[in-house]
């Protein structure tokens, strides 16, 4: 999820927009998905350049949509013996693929891994609010979880591969989840049939979130003055802002059971400085049977990194865990510079 909510003030806002129905378009279905998706997913085209700077990556994502960033979907790639798992970006709420991996995806590539991504959960209505046709995932999380299943199958296919390996950031962590529990993404009856073996998230709202504080005021407001807002909101933000709140239907399907599948490898990346994945501490992920579970916090032993939620996955750090996360058995020890807080 991005961070636009990032203090009780943007919170605030935000209700005021919804009690009074700015950029309200009630005819946006909210609840459970219906029998017809009301979100889709969508291939990219073309490249955009190698960019350093979230704030800068996501502005140019919102102008150029579809394009993918260097390193990525290059459909002739051939995983090798040192590489033997296509890599899968999954961007997160109100992003796209460029926005979030612009800086990680082209380093992944040159590390010598074949990397795909794209672009989920893009609303069908346009004009409700920030759910706009050309920002990502707004849609259910069941509906995306559903598209990244069919996305998954296409890099099987082309590669050759038996699995895959994923980053997910924020909701991207989430949907991976919901894909490997429902969707055909994992095996517990026989793991080895898996099609994910290794999955890595970066501020994932495992365990939910109160966005910022939005979560909170729409309690305030229907339990002390009676009102209702959660369809409104919803309508504003997007379905999959609300099922990411803490205690949401989904999550708690999600996390019925326990944490983890059988035969798939975890690392969850939290920040220590992250305002929607907050407290911290709430993306951590407890093994099960025959899973593996890595909690890292970004900034343990490396305090030069004030990374929040959005600037994590511009983190040079950031990109040294999914490295190692990704082959321990390289050698590759966390690097540790500076990066900031995104404002």
């Amino acid at each position: 999820m991005r961070s636009i909510l990032r203090s009780p003030r943007a919170a605030a806002a935000i209700m005021a927009a919804a009690i009074v129905g700015i950029g309200l378009n009630t005819a946006v279905a909210v609840g459970d998905p219906g029998q017809a998706p009301e979100s889709h997913s969508s291939d990219t085209v073309g490249y955009g350049p190698v960019l350093t700077d979230e704030a800068a990556a996501f502005a140019y994502g919102l102008a150029n949509p579809d394009v993918a960033p260097q390193g990525a979907n290059n459909w002739a790639c051939k995983p090798d013996a040192a590489h033997p798992r296509p890599v899968v970006l999954v961007h997160g709420t109100w992003a796209s693929a460029f926005g979030a991996y612009s800086y990680m995806s082209p380093q992944l590539a040159k590390a010598g891994y074949c990397v795909f991504t794209f672009n989920y959960g893009r609303a069908n209505t346009p004009g409700a609010g920030l759910v706009q046709p050309t920002i990502g995932a707004t849609g259910y999380i069941e509906d995306s979880a559903k598209q990244l299943a069919v996305f998954v199958d296409r890099v099987l296919g082309a590669t050759g591969a038996g699995q895959v390996d994923m980053i997910g950031h924020s909701q991207g962590g989430v949907v991976a989840r919901q894909f490997l529990k429902f969707d055909g993404g994992a095996n517990p009856d026989n793991p080895e049939a898996n099609k994910v073996k290794k999955l890595i998230t970066y501020g994932a709202t495992n365990h939910g979130t109160t966005l910022s504080g939005l979560g909170s005021l729409l309690g305030v407001f229907k339990n002390t003055l009676g009102v209702d807002l959660a369809a409104p909101t919803e309508t504003l933000i997007g379905h999959a802002g609300i099922q990411q709140l803490i205690g949401s239907p989904v999550l708690t399907r999600l996390n019925e059971g326990g944490d983890t599948m059988p035969g798939v490898d975890y690392t969850i990346v939290a920040d220590r400085y992250d305002e929607v994945s907050s407290p911290f501490t709430r993306t951590y992920l407890t093994a099960g049977p025959g899973a593996t579970v890595d909690d890292v916090l970004l900034q343990d032993g490396c305090s030069l990194d004030t990374s929040d939620h959005n600037s994590m996955l511009y983190s040079p750090r950031a990109v040294s865990l999914a490295l190692r996360a990704l082959d321990p058995s390289g050698g590759r020890a966390p690097v540790c510079t500076t990066n900031p807080w995104l404002l």
